[in-house]
Parts: C-alpha cells; structure tokens; sequence
C-alpha cells in the first residue's frame, strides 16, 4: 500500500499506528518536538524528525514543519492519528498538494463535520434524528430563551465548533439562560476562535453511545457496532466498553444504519465515528461526527476483530472494504480504562519523570501505551498516557479482567487515575450496566479511605524509587546514538533529522 508513511502525532496513538504500519510492511516515522526527542512514539519509528519546540503550536500543529517532515523522510502518506492536525481541513488540503496521501477523509467533510451547525443541518436533510432545538447560531439572550421554551427546559447550550466539552452549559431554568449563553460564548471564542453557539434539548437519562462506521471510495459503508462512552467527567470519556450494555440489537441496527446515513450525507471515506445521545426510553439524536480515528477505537477492534488502522491504510490506497455488514457480528465484551497522569481526586495533571512502569498481561488484556520507564510525561500535552482495554466472552468477565489488570498496573514518579477505575468499576450502577452520563458527577460517592491508604504507599514508594533511580535514569537515558544504536542492534535503519 505505502512505503513510508509518517505518523503526525505522539504518545499512545503514535505508537499503535506505527504498529500497524509494520504489520503491512511499511516503514513509520514519527516526527517529535524537541522535549520528545526520546519519547517512546520516536523509539518505536525507523526514522524521525525534530518538528519544533515544546509548545504544539510551534510543533505538532505546525503544518509546515510536518510537511517539511514528511519530504525530509521520504514519507509518501501521512496519518494525522487523533487530536493536532486530524481534523484539521486546511493541513488535509495541504498534505495532498504537497503530493502525499491523505489517511483521512475528505477535506470537504471534515469542514462539514467540523461545525456541530452545519454538521446538524446536513443529516437533518438526509433523515438523521437530531436533539429538538435550532440550527442556527444564536448570540441574542431573548432568542435562546423563546428557543427554550420552545423546546422545554432543561436545555443545552453549545459551541458550535470545537469539541471536548468547552462551549457547553446546562440550563435548567430561565432565570440562568443569560449568564449561561454569555459564559458558553465567552469559553467557545477563547478555546475554538469562534463564539457561535446554539441551544437544544437536554436529553434525560442521557447516554453517550457512538457507531464506528467505514466508507471505502467504491461507494461501499458499513457499521462496525457501538460503544458505549457514558463515563465521562466535565464531558470528557473516561471508560468505554463495547457492546453498550443499555441498547439492544434492533437499536443498535437502527443507530448504525442512521450513522451510515450521516456518512454518506458528508461523502464520508476512511475511518469515522457518529456520536449519540440517547435517552432513558432509548430514542437517539444525532450528536456531532468525529472525523477521525476515536481514542477508544480499541475495544471495537477487540469485538469485531477488525484492525481499524489496517482499514484506514487500505481505504487511502483507493482498496475496496474487505467485508459487507453482514460479516460484521460482535463476539464478547470490552472495556477501556483510560489511564492519565493526574490526581483521581483533585484532577489536576501530574507530569513528570516515570521511574517505573509495569503494565498488566496475561488472558484478553491488552495496553496501548505511550510511555515506559525511559519516559517523561510534559505538562505542555494531554495527560493520558496509555489506555488499558481488557475482552472476556461476556460483560462480567471483561470487569473482572480489567479489575485484574488495574491491580497489576504499577506506573510510579507520577500520580494515575487508577484509583478512579477501581472505584468506578466497583460501583453498583456500572457493574450492573445501568449508569447514564451522571455517574461521575452525581451517582459516584467520594474515595473511599482505602485510596487514601493507596495513594499514600504509592507516594512513599515513589519517593524511594525515584531518589534510587535518579542517578541510574540518566546514564540509561537513551541519547540520540544510544536510541539509534539499540534500534540497529535489531536489524531497523533509524535516522534522526532536524537536530
């Protein structure tokens, strides 16, 4: 398909693409901005180039550094992975003209995606249900209320670009439409550079349910199934499991043949989820389409036995989608905690040296990680550094994997949110599979004092490691002979460009 294809990303998902990309004989190279240079992702590629410095606007958003990256290298395709540049239609533009091939879908439907508005109007004309609201901008405090009242309180009120949950206030009466409209535009101007917003229903009960889909250039969609992403805190997902434990298979059918829909509204190609609210009584709305590779693509993969990168490549490569929905039945249950550098109680980041790390193994666990013992975690980047997936044959036994696996997990000289997992996992409501999106907000009780008894040893134990390993870390560091020494004892071809 590709002889060199370069991974415009880092961390985890640099890592798992550039998996992939061995498995069918091409050649990754990674790209890095200077505090990076040692990163795991880089120590993964045969070739890498120095992008910029640590601040992302200068590195790994910088489209011509990646660019320049790319024919430095050789690279002939170019996979944005998720988040940076993914979803970004003006660097899609770019890196075609530049004469590299896109693993990504069209510009044209990233810009159509890209606008929760125009992404709203588009599959309303194609049939796709939507949350009862408008799909207009609004910026005028007496029209968001005559919506409101229209519609019924409670409401949302949205950013109409952007993502990860900035831009967004729940209004439950009148009296707080104002403010909350002012606030949404205010944090939507600030994060997005766009300050339009609009305002819908809040759906009760409200899970947060998404359908992979897959559309090829001959005209072929399918639906891969659906997860399930209704842990979430301030919006943002904290644990994934597939099949979604609340619809059944005749919801599931209807989800997914609405989600092609959608696709095929934007002339969809590559790899894409459509994101859905559904409520207590498991009628669903169109939410938003993320154009790209989802973080928790990995418990689909473990379902359906479909390798999603391995798709995306041959989709690029102008290749025929290999199954019919037909072929496409899901087979046990999976989970995904994903495993971030901060406090599991205050949330607050916490980067730093890793000193130690041990991921868990053994029957249906897998780890896509982004760091290991040679590692630095910065501050200037997302806070996960891995993502822990476990299969079993049935719901049950994937809790009792992944229960497994998180005693297993050990990552010192940083603080985790393993602890959240446990408890999250412990919880009545989700053991049982019936939690909505409130359950870290307002079902979840405090930790319990056992975490603090946890958190403790784990602090004193990091202590004693790192004031062991201090001296120790800096002579193993790898430097850049070192790394490109230990990758050619492997029989790989590493070259470092750019510094």
């Amino acid at each position: 398909m590709f002889q060199r294809v370069l991974v415009a990303n880092r961390g985890e998902i640099a890592v798992r693409v550039m998996r992939t990309l061995r498995d069918v004989g091409a050649t990754p190279i990674a790209i890095y901005s200077e505090p990076d240079r040692h990163a795991l992702h880089v120590r993964h590629a045969d070739l890498a180039a120095c992008v910029g410095p640590e601040a992302s606007s200068q590195s790994y958003l910088n489209m011509d550094a990646v660019l320049d990256a790319a024919r430095r290298t050789g690279a002939d395709a170019i996979h944005p992975g998720y988040g940076f540049l993914s979803e970004n239609a003006t660097f899609a533009r770019r890196v075609t003209e530049a004469g590299f091939t896109w693993i990504g879908p069209p510009p044209s439907a990233i810009e159509t995606m890209g606008s929760k508005l125009l992404a709203r109007r588009t599959v309303e004309a194609a049939g796709v249900p939507v949350v009862p609201g408008v799909s207009e901008p609004v910026r005028d405090a007496d029209k968001a209320l005559a919506i409101a009242r229209a519609v019924g309180f409670p409401v949302m009120v949205k950013a109409s670009a952007g993502g990860g949950g900035k831009g967004m206030r729940l209004v439950h009466d009148e009296a707080a439409l104002a403010k909350a409209l002012d606030a949404a535009r205010r944090e939507a101007a600030g994060a997005f550079g766009d300050d339009a917003v609009y305002v819908e229903k809040f759906v009760t009960e409200p899970h947060h349910v998404e359908i992979q889909v897959l559309c090829d250039t001959h005209g072929n969609a399918v639906y891969v199934g659906e997860r399930e992403c209704s842990v979430q805190r301030r919006h943002q997902k904290v644990i994934e499991e597939c099949p979604s434990p609340f619809i059944d298979a005749s919801v599931r059918q209807a989800m997914g043949e609405v989600a092609v829909a959608a696709a095929r509204a934007c002339g969809y190609v590559g790899a894409g989820t459509v994101e859905f609210l559904v409520g207590g009584d498991k009628s669903f709305y169109f939410l938003e389409m993320n154009t790209r590779l989802q973080v928790e693509h990995p418990v689909t993969e473990l379902v359906y036995g479909v390798d999603l990168v391995d798709a995306q490549l041959r989709i690029a490569a102008g290749q025929p989608l290999p199954f019919a929905q037909a072929d496409l039945a899901p087979r046990g249950h999976a989970l995904e905690c994903r495993i971030y550098a901060e406090d599991p109680e205050t949330y607050l980041p916490s980067p730093g040296a890793v000193t130690q790390v041990r991921w868990p193994e053994g029957p249906g666990v897998r780890v896509d990680a982004g760091i290991d013992e040679h590692s630095v975690v910065p501050m200037a980047y997302d806070p996960m550094v891995a993502k822990l997936c476990t299969w079993g044959g049935d719901r049950d036994q994937a809790i009792r994997r992944m229960r497994r696996a998180l005693d297993e997990t050990v990552v010192l000289g940083i603080t985790t949110n393993v602890p959240l997992h446990h408890r999250v996992l412990a919880h009545p409501a989700f053991v049982a599979g019936r939690y909505d999106t409130g359950l870290l907000n307002t079902t979840l009780p405090p930790a319990a004092a056992a975490d603090a008894a946890w958190r403790e040893a784990a602090t004193i134990a990091a202590a004693l490691t790192r004031h062991a390993e201090d001296a120790a870390r800096a002579a193993r560091a790898p430097s850049a002979g070192a790394g490109a020494s230990a990758w050619l004892a492997q029989g790989r071809q590493r070259q470092i460009n750019g510094g």
